[in-house]
């Protein structure tokens, strides 16, 4: 166990926490930065970064301006998985394996954790997603497949119609109805995922295969209150006020982890809300209002 008290432990290396611990550094905090790699899986797998603001390019190219950022601004990374955090007393004590470490405060960044099928972790980013806004544009006049874990997300199935050739929808909930003519779907279960490098198609567990140039998983997150005992959630996300506060005083969540959009622009916003949120927290010893977040 470190015998130091971090001010605040930033727990996700996504662009939510790196945002975090940026802001945090200019505030002179004594803060731990903690995940399994700066920026994320999700972010060089990204075949291409759209809706950032003055960037063009796909996702190992954003990463390596954020690393430079970094390195530049000289802000600290440490490489663990944390596998708890627990509030304990005052401050809260997070674990990864033998280790463990103290903070008086913790953003949460996470990301989402998703359920997948034989073969989906090898082609994520080549053919594999979990957001059709995200990714949709990308399959224009292309063939997908979808499956759709409830009715919540038949918009998306709908949204990706509206750009693909042809999308063929397995529905893991019954009564699923579709306004789009090119949405086919099919009443199997996806067993497997078939390509050379890129998704070629599926196999279902009938035996039936479907060509295809991509897969969506449109479907919830776990949830993170397997991390934080006693987090508050909703629909399998981190509930969170405007201030990125949760029902546990001073723990605070940002990106991914708290719901749609899984956009990095809105995980940047997020990290950079939770870090003044926080400063703010520490500052005013726990009384802080949202109104003056931002003086």
């Amino acid at each position: 166990m470190e015998n130091k008290i971090y001010d605040v432990a930033v727990v996700g290396g996504g662009i939510a926490g790196y945002t975090a611990a940026l802001v945090l550094k200019n505030f002179k905090k004594n803060f731990l930065w903690v995940g399994t790699r700066p920026f994320g899986e999700k972010l060089l797998k990204a075949e291409r970064v759209k809706n950032f603001p003055s960037f063009t390019g796909n996702g190992v190219e954003l990463a390596a301006l954020l690393e430079r950022q970094m390195i530049v601004e000289e802000v600290p990374f440490t490489k663990a998985k944390i596998d708890g955090v627990y509030a304990s007393g005052d401050r809260f004590l997070l674990t990864s394996g033998a280790l463990s470490y103290n903070a008086r405060s913790v953003i949460l960044a996470t990301g989402v954790e998703t359920e997948t099928v034989k073969g989906a972790a090898a082609y994520l980013g080549r053919g594999v997603s979990y957001c059709a806004v995200c990714d949709g544009s990308l399959y224009r006049g292309k063939t997908v497949v979808c499956e759709i874990s409830s009715k919540n997300y038949e918009e998306e199935a709908e949204y990706l119609a509206g750009l693909a050739k042809k999308v063929y929808a397995f529905c893991k909930y019954k009564n699923a109805a579709f306004r789009a003519e090119n949405i086919e779907r099919v009443d199997d279960t996806i067993a497997e995922l078939e390509g050379e490098g890129r998704i070629t198609g599926v196999i279902t567990k009938s035996g039936r295969k479907i060509e295809a140039d991509g897969v969506f998983f449109l479907k919830d997150s776990a949830p993170p209150a397997v991390l934080v005992g006693g987090l508050e959630t909703e629909g399998g996300h981190v509930k969170v006020a405007r201030d990125m506060s949760t029902n546990l005083a001073g723990l605070f969540a940002a990106g991914d982890v708290t719901g749609r959009p899984y956009q990095y622009l809105k995980a940047a916003g997020e990290g950079l809300v939770a870090a003044y949120s926080i400063h703010n927290y520490l500052v005013h010893e726990k009384s802080f209002a949202t109104q003056n977040l931002f003086p």
